[in-house]
C-alpha cells in the first residue's frame, strides 16, 4: 500500500466518527494530498458547527440525472474562521 493511501480499517473508522460528529465536538481533520511525486498533510482544527452530504456538479461531462455526493463538515477554526471540509478516501478524522 502506498503511503498516500489510508487503509480500509481507517476509512471505516472515518465514516463512522462523520456519522457520530455533533455540533460542538472539536475535532482535527488531515488530509494527505498528493500532486505528482510529493505528497503532504494538511490538518484542519476546530469546532463542527454542522456536517451534511451534498450532491454536486463536480464531475465533467455526466449525465445531469446522475447523482454524485460529497460529505461534508464545516468548522469553526480557533480564529472564529469558519470552514468547509469535504471528506475522501484520503481524508481521518481525530476527535481532541
Amino acid at each position: 500500500m502506498a503511503a498516500t493511501q489510508t487503509s480500509r480499517q481507517q476509512q471505516r473508522e472515518t465514516r463512522q466518527m462523520f456519522e457520530a460528529l455533533q455540533p460542538g465536538d472539536r475535532i482535527e481533520v488531515a488530509h494527505v494530498i498528493t500532486i505528482g511525486p510529493q505528497t503532504w498533510t494538511a490538518r484542519s482544527v476546530g469546532t463542527v458547527v454542522g456536517t451534511e452530504r451534498g450532491r454536486h456538479g463536480l464531475h465533467f461531462r455526466r449525465n445531469f440525472d446522475d447523482k454524485v455526493f460529497s460529505d461534508f463538515i464545516r468548522l469553526r477554526r480557533d480564529d472564529g474562521e469558519l470552514t468547509t471540509v469535504a471528506l475522501d478516501e484520503f481524508t481521518t478524522l481525530r476527535r481532541l
